[in-house]
């Protein structure tokens, strides 16, 4: 559990620095996400999902 705190809270933080330091360029990314279809997004992240996966099994083995 301590762990997935952890993780979380780097997530946060990576998200919030980014925010902070890129903050228009963060802007025109989230406008150009509507660009984007759901399909291209679904299978983004899924990809995503399984190289987290894939990272995580490396790492705790």
């Amino acid at each position: 559990m301590k762990e997935l705190i952890i993780a979380f809270g780097l997530f946060l933080f990576i998200e919030g620095i980014l925010y902070a330091l890129f903050p228009s360029k963060m802007k025109n990314m989230l406008l150009k996400l509507n660009e984007v279809s759901n399909s291209q997004l679904r299978k983004a992240g899924l990809i995503f999902a399984i190289i987290g996966f894939v990272i995580i099994w490396f790492i705790k083995n």
